[in-house]
């Protein structure tokens, strides 16, 4: 069916006729791409190309050209990107453009849905449940199905929620969701399973859709209802999307049903930013685009209005090596700036504290703290550069989670120290007893009480007597408790065994039924574990923590003074993947070992190493003016000393890409005297790392 208006070519975008000079405005690159005559299109945006800019212009051109604005949809992955686009457009159109079809997957879903409801056995009127209002709903589904949670150790609602997410968003079943993504419930399958089937009868009965439903009943209603499918095809004459690398199979295929009339499709998107597939999205997307329209027409966005060409060298050089990729360099108008840093530091400790010195030094120079991040590729990796940061009084903002010793699995495990030092600490004593199956606050309450009257609390919870006090059906696991608290009680002196105690006992189970996101937990505690390593006793361990904790960073040491931070002024931590879309003028990047970064979890899988590698890239091309990339020599465990081997994606940079910092410490004193000693040191249970000798390092 033929076009009900003719689009100019781009040549046409200089005609007279329209407001906006797109020439003038738009570089080279960007041009065309704004201004194309439409069919399907596959924009490659390097980092920091002005891809915002290119879709605004594109969007107005087609507003421009006469396309009615209730035929164009503009898909994000934000409603605050959809605002911002469309806000732009109408800044330069000087016109109010509200009839655009604009937002996020799931609210283009929503609408939709709304009109199409009864279609898929729902109302129009149909509830939005929120995260926790459907994981409210899961866990009236487990109590109507009579699942004794604690007693079992069934998965909570949460990771029930996150299991039956990312079996809808990915198009896979629980099954297969269980057994490649959460191992440990597989015996429970059948009932998970069970649980889910219910979960959707009563959304159904009470006319609810939880966030997944917004995709997956849209998809089920195009794929189910050619009528339907057809009617949106016809309406949506030009479709765009934002951040196409980010899109699960769901998302792909609605795209693909509503771009089948017209055809005019352009994704937009990074092949080499593609780093969420823990959320379900699906790098072949953008990858096969060009297969599944073989007729499209490839653009780039190469120019970097970010960084400076010696980070993009190292950015280029890294991604050069993915296996899988669409072939650009980024290249950039900017001058010649430093060349980025990498140093290798003796200890984590040291990593920490060339972080912090080299904060000030460079605020010394006149930047800002606000100008400054360190990322790191997971969250446990910022726990001593916390320690540092609050150690110097240097403000920071974490957007990776909570500060370290804000997590609840952190305040567990010093829970368990602290009963250890302080045997009358009732708060602590409770935590960890309500950590346990049958036991609630009452409960706990009652046994406290009993622990305290019988003497001495770390005797009285090991013998018999108080096992009288708990509820039936709980005895089995409280004696495990009670094997775990003797073992810590013999390892008194030792924290770092005692934390290991902890993270090796049932507490890992229950972390495990607990939080889908257990393994970045138990990292956590290896950490800590770590950390603890140089203290000789409980009370220097809990009282360097507890200061750590307490401090608030308000200040900003400056030679013998203390100066006073700029209102709003501090230095941000963050995990890479929430760094993603965001810039900083220096950058620092830390723990770049390999294991750590890229993780060993992703050794020997392919797909997972390429995406580490995109990770890396993603990392490096948030820096705008310096680049730090820093790795730990040595590494202090639960088994004592460890060598780490450097990052192979610092050993693949050309020595020409980078210089190489040899830092000065001044506890060179204690540096081991036989360095020999680590020449065969090799992490346990991670065979993949490759010993080296440490002396070589030290030359």
């Amino acid at each position: 069916m033929p076009h009900k208006y003719i689009l100019k070519s781009h040549f046409g975008a200089e005609n007279n006729n329209f407001r906006i000079n797109y020439k003038d405005d738009l570089n080279e690159e960007q041009f065309p791409i704004a201004t194309a005559p439409g069919g399907p299109m596959l924009v490659i945006a390097g980092a920091g190309s002005g891809k915002t800019r290119t879709v605004t212009y594109r969007v107005a051109y087609l507003v421009e050209s006469g396309v009615p604005l209730d035929r164009i949809l503009l898909v994000t992955f934000t409603n605050k990107a959809a605002r911002e686009m469309l806000s732009r457009v109408e800044l330069l159109l000087k016109r109010d453009v509200k009839g655009i079809w604009g937002g996020t997957f799931h609210h283009v879903g929503n609408l939709i849905l709304r009109r199409h409801a009864k279609e898929i056995g729902y109302q129009p009127n149909f509830t939005i449940l929120d995260r926790a209002d459907s994981k409210d709903l899961i866990d009236s589904c487990i109590a109507e199905a009579k699942i004794d949670v604690k007693a079992r150790r069934f998965p909570k609602g949460d990771t029930l929620q996150a299991i039956y997410g990312l079996s809808l968003n990915t198009n896979r079943s629980i099954v297969d969701v269980i057994a490649y993504n959460y191992a440990q419930f597989e015996p429970m399958t059948e009932e998970i399973e069970g649980i889910f089937n219910l979960y959707v009868q009563r959304k159904r009965k009470n006319n609810l859709m939880d966030f997944d439903d917004l995709l997956y009943l849209w998809y089920k209603l195009l794929s189910e209802n050619p009528a339907v499918a057809e009617k949106y095809a016809a309406k949506f004459q030009h479709i765009m999307v934002d951040e196409y690398q980010d899109t699960n199979l769901i998302q792909a295929k609605i795209i693909d049903a509503l771009a089948a009339r017209h055809r005019n499709l352009m994704v937009v998107g990074d092949d080499s930013q593609s780093i969420y597939s823990f959320r379900g999205a699906h790098f072949k997307n953008i990858i096969n685009f060009p297969k599944v329209y073989p007729d499209a027409r490839l653009y780039k966005l190469e120019v970097n209005h970010r960084s400076t060409p010696e980070i993009l060298s190292v950015a280029n050089t890294s991604i050069t090596l993915a296996k899988e990729k669409f072939e650009k360099s980024l290249r950039t108008n900017r001058p010649s700036g430093q060349k980025p840093v990498v140093a290798g530091l003796t200890t984590v400790y040291e990593q920490s504290a060339f972080v912090a010195q080299r904060m000030l030094e460079l605020r010394e120079e006149g930047h800002s703290l606000n100008d400054m991040a360190v990322l790191y590729r997971s969250h446990y990796q910022s726990m001593e550069v916390q320690m540092e940061l609050t150690k110097r009084g240097i403000p920071f903002e974490i957007r990776s989670g909570l500060r370290f010793f804000e997590e609840a699995h952190i305040k567990d495990v010093i829970a368990y120290l602290r009963v250890f030092h302080n045997p009358n600490d009732e708060i602590s004593w409770g935590r960890i007893l309500k950590l346990l199956p049958k036991i609630g606050p009452k409960t706990a309450e009652k046994v406290f009480q009993f622990l305290c009257q019988a003497g001495d609390p770390r005797e009285a919870v090991i013998e018999e007597g108080v096992l009288k006090i708990i509820p039936g059906g709980g005895e089995r696991m409280f004696k495990q408790f009670q094997a775990l608290m003797a073992q810590l009680k013999e390892k008194i002196g030792k924290p770092a065994e005692m934390i290991k105690a902890v993270s090796e006992s049932n507490y890992a189970d229950y972390l495990k039924e607990q939080y889908p996101n257990y393994r970045e937990r138990l990292e956590d505690l290896e950490q800590l574990g770590s950390y603890s390593t140089q203290y000789k006793s409980l009370e220097e361990l809990l009282s360097s923590l507890a200061l750590a904790s307490g401090i608030e960073s308000e200040t900003i040491v400056g030679g013998k003074d203390q100066e006073q931070a700029k209102d709003g002024e501090a230095c941000v931590l963050t995990t890479i993947h929430q760094a993603k879309g965001l810039e900083w003028k220096i950058v620092f990047v830390v723990w770049l070992a390999d294991g750590r970064f890229p993780s060993y979890l992703s050794f020997n899988k392919e797909e997972e190493m390429e995406e580490e590698r995109r990770l890396f890239y993603v990392a490096v091309t948030r820096a705008k003016d310096e680049l730090y990339l820093l790795y730990p020599i040595i590494y202090s465990g639960y088994d004592g000393e460890v060598l780490m081997k450097v990052s192979r994606y610092l050993e693949e940079l050309p020595s020409w890409a980078v210089e190489k910092w040899e830092i000065e410490e001044d506890n060179e004193e204690d540096l081991p005297v036989d360095l020999s000693q680590y020449h065969e040191v090799k992490i346990k249970g991670k065979d993949d790392f490759e010993a080296i000798d440490i002396n070589e390092l030290f030359k």
